[in-house]
């Protein structure tokens, strides 16, 4: 069985972060395991507090899963301090893991803020050059290239900028945009479309995280970069067409819905 590892915050209310990417690589075949950054205090309707793990904790903790049970994507998510983000690139830089997927994460789906805002620059010079493949949405594409982005030709644009910035691939996500749902993916090559209807609905919570743990996922096991886009693309749309009516703000996507649906046999075949 594939392994993927997520290092990313923990969200009680189990929507994002940690608890979504791990309910992610279970709906993929792929044995997930976490290395928590941070502790959020969350639902779905407001960040309540947040408390940082040490650095060094942290990098203990990726010691253990890599020295035990090796690891074939990491998925990095929420990181909220320069010493967090520091000790996590010097250590995936030491191991050298296949398949870097960095989700940006900077603001919960509130809006309230999960990168402190001195962050960026370490995040821009440490962390965005160990990225295999990097998935900014709009506003944190704007904060990394300091440029607003209004069209699909900003994104392509955004893109581009961000790729010479050292990570190998870069996908801007179109969930802020009006209009469908178009994701860009820039390889260093070639632009690439990833294009949907929108879901009229509310309940997001965690889509980035979910779709960077997929695409972490299929990567892990063995798929091209965009056919393993395109296939987290449609696993997404998937969990926000059926997302659930909980909390009393931005719900969270059902992860297991084709699960409940179809049972095992689909994501059985191909995951040893």
């Amino acid at each position: 069985m594939k392994k993927v590892l997520s290092i990313a915050g923990s969200d009680c209310s189990g929507g994002a972060g940690i608890q979504a990417d791990l309910k992610t690589f279970s709906a993929h075949g792929v044995y997930g395991m976490s290395v928590i950054v941070s502790v959020v205090a969350e639902n779905t309707d407001r960040v309540i507090g947040i408390q940082d793990i040490s650095a060094d904790m942290i990098g203990k903790q990726i010691d253990a899963v890599f020295e035990d049970i090796g690891v074939d994507a990491v998925k990095v998510g929420m990181l909220s301090t320069p010493d967090c983000m520091e000790e996590v690139a010097g250590k995936l830089k030491y191991y050298h893991p296949a398949n870097i997927v960095v989700d940006p994460v900077m603001y919960a789906k509130n809006g309230c803020p999960l990168m402190e805002p001195a962050a960026i620059e370490t995040l821009i010079g440490t962390v965005i050059p160990i990225a295999d493949v990097l998935t900014p949405n709009i506003p944190e594409a704007e904060k990394i290239t300091g440029d607003r982005i209004r069209t699909l030709a900003d994104m392509e644009e955004a893109a581009k900028a961000i790729h010479t910035m050292g990570c190998r691939a870069v996908i801007v996500k179109g969930g802020h945009a009006a209009g469908n749902a178009v994701d860009v993916l820039f390889d260093g090559k070639e632009i690439c479309h990833f294009d949907t209807a929108r879901i009229d609905t509310k309940n997001t919570h965690g889509t980035g995280c979910t779709f960077s743990s997929a695409v972490a996922s299929q990567l892990a096991r063995g798929m091209g970069l965009r056919e393993a886009v395109q296939k987290a693309k449609d696993y997404v749309t998937m969990a926000i067409e059926h997302s659930l009516e909980i909390g009393k703000g931005c719900g969270p996507t059902h992860h297991f819905w084709h699960l409940y649906q179809y049972g095992l046999q689909e994501e059985r075949d191909g995951g040893e």
